[in-house]
């Protein structure tokens, strides 16, 4: 039986992250990226996939967790009869090769532990050759080798293919293990002091918390959501990935299953704006700099989304020997969204650009001159019918959203020349684009009968992400038709109170099969939405319930299900916590009226 997908906590060092289930088995980790194959993959398979269980042996344990102070360290305090212990699971920022790190303290008493490490290469598939050299165990498949390093005594290689840890530790006593991957044609990795790394560790990420400027009521619950949002950065590329998993379902036993260890272009500028809210500029100019990169070329051949350092191609295909979350499949590997056409993506890269201009962020030279040609080829093609910010996979439609965030594009473009004249480019032209783009979508997405934006010219479908309209400013919030789209959808797309992307019922628009949960940052915007159209009071209850949706060490995946008060999707999901950086900072500024 799988845990929860909420009882998982994160671990990482900036270039991959692990997935710590409150049974103290880590379930999930590639190595050495984010999108590297797992050798731990429990999560979407077995133990027989691959896990690293830490926890002592007493039937009658009881966890509790929480981060170190504003870290990404987790400590898990086991009760037992016989005592108290407490482990330590983090991932060091690598110098070279990634660790990650184990520290077994004993609190109270004697506690008998057990460690059961199974490692299996190639998303559980591969069993790895295992031997003791050096005072180690050291695990070797073809590209990849792991070594695992220990003073517990009693650690010896299973029948089963895996390396067991029976040992006891007292009041007082701290063992730690160390597991360090590196490519097996290489040396011995360098080893590393598990104390000092964890001292160094905490101070880390404790200075990088300090410099967040967030100083309202719900000060905790933000930073929480910047560590992740940090851990979800590829630090050696400045991406940053929409979630370290893949294939964690939308719905229990469905088949929207999706590969989310890419960095999606439309995610990443959103997290762009919360890192430059918060005060974190340095990081907003490396993914600045990482989108330069990745977009550089023609610009009708701009993706959606890319690799960790911009690689193009992420070929998706299915992994036959996993059996999926609860059972949940196929398991897929890759994401062939990535070839989609989305052309609101122009506008969320424009608007970013805009967003680190007026934050001060130092211009590079040739930036705006993709900038600009990203505008002259959506002045020719915003007309054209895509597949919109949800990926669908059915027809092209004239999404709404699409369009609004045309009139986006052109708009910021225009202020960037207002502001900087000597930035060369045609105002009256992309200003002509900015009125031609908002006339239409007036006319032709807004139904006047129901008083409600639709999703696409001439549906009757809705869709959660019209209620971005003010918040872009194509509209202000007090305009009745953006109030009465509010209104629209809070009443038509909420499950009790939550709101989903848009209807999946009958013929649905995304030709998918099957439900999905009610998605998070939706409701985050839906209490943007309220801020922004005066009703102060709403937004706060709105966004305090979000809250409280958090798991215990405050992660939230991609959607949740109301119903059976379950997180689904992949986990954590960066989109779910930009919304609920962007609604706490909007809380703060006291926009609306209770």
């Amino acid at each position: 039986m799988h845990p929860r997908i909420e009882d998982y906590a994160l671990i990482g060092d900036l270039q991959t992250a692990a997935l710590v289930g409150r049974d103290g088995s880590i379930d999930w980790l590639c190595l050495p990226r984010f999108d590297s194959p797992a050798c731990f993959a429990a999560l979407v398979g077995g133990k027989d996939n691959g896990h690293w269980t830490l926890a002592p042996c007493a039937a009658e344990a009881r966890a509790e967790r929480s981060y170190r102070g504003d870290s990404l360290i987790l400590d898990t305090v086991w009760e037992t009869p016989g005592g108290s212990v407490r482990v330590t699971d983090f991932m060091p920022q690598r110098d070279r090769m990634p660790d990650v790190v184990r520290v077994v303290e004993g609190l109270r008493g004697r506690v008998e532990m057990r460690g059961e490490l199974r490692l299996r290469f190639d998303y559980g598939r591969v069993v790895p050759w295992v031997r003791a050299t050096e005072g180690c165990r050291v695990a070797v498949a073809g590209p990849d080798s792991v070594w695992l390093r220990t003073p517990a005594q009693g650690t010896t290689y299973g029948k089963d293919f895996s390396t067991r840890s029976d040992f006891t530790v007292a009041a007082g006593q701290r063992t730690a293990f160390v597991l360090t991957w590196h490519p097996s044609h290489e040396p011995r990795p360098d080893r590393i002091d598990p104390f000092e790394a964890l001292a160094e560790t905490t101070d880390d990420w404790h200075a990088w918390s300090a410099r967040c400027r967030y100083d309202g009521p719900y000060r905790a619950a933000v930073i929480r959501s910047l560590i992740t949002l940090k851990a979800l950065t590829y630090a050696p590329t400045g991406g940053i990935v929409a979630a370290p998993t893949t294939s964690l379902p939308e719905e229990p036993h469905g088949v929207r299953n999706w590969d989310y260890r890419y960095c999606w272009l439309r995610d990443a500028s959103l997290t762009l704006n919360s890192l430059i809210s918060a005060g974190y500029l340095d990081e907003a100019g490396a993914w600045r700099d990482w989108l330069l990169r990745a977009v550089a070329g023609a610009p009708d051949d701009l993706q959606i989304m890319y690799g960790l350092a911009g690689e193009r191609r992420l070929p998706e295909f299915e992994v036959p020997w996993l059996s999926g979350y609860q059972d949940s499949l196929p398991v897929r590997i890759g994401n062939a969204a990535v070839a989609q056409r989305q052309l609101d993506v122009y506008g969320e890269v424009i608007d970013s650009f805009h967003v680190a201009r007026t934050a001060g962020l130092p211009a590079e030279p040739h930036a705006w001159n993709i900038q600009r040609a990203l505008v002259d080829y959506l002045e020719s093609t915003w007309r054209d019918p895509d597949e919109g910010i949800w990926e669908i996979r059915g027809p092209r439609r004239h999404f709404v959203h699409s369009k609004v965030m045309a009139w986006v594009a052109a708009d910021r473009a225009v202020r960037a020349l207002e502001q900087h004249p000597r930035l060369s480019g045609d105002v009256d032209r992309w200003r002509a684009m900015r009125d031609e783009v908002h006339r239409e979508v007036c006319a032709h997405g807004y139904d006047a009968e129901r008083g409600t934006f639709t999703q696409s010219y001439g549906s009757a479908e809705l869709d959660a992400a019209t209620l971005l309209i003010p918040r872009v400013g194509f509209l202000p919030g007090d305009d009745p038709r953006v109030v009465s789209t509010v209104d629209t959808v809070r009443r038509e797309l909420s499950h009790d109170g939550l709101v989903r992307r848009y209807s999946t019922e009958g013929r649905s628009v995304d030709g998918l099969p099957g439900g999905e949960g009610t998605f998070l940052v939706c409701s985050f915007w839906l209490a943007d939405a309220l801020l922004l159209t005066g009703r102060r009071a709403a937004a706060r209850k709105l966004f305090e319930r979000l809250l409280a949706l958090r798991n215990d060490v405050g992660l939230l995946s991609e959607e949740y299900d109301p119903a059976t008060g379950r997180q689904l999707g992949n986990f954590p999901q960066a989109f779910s916590h930009v919304g609920l950086v962007g609604t706490a900072f909007a809380l703060r500024a006291g926009a609306g009226a209770d």
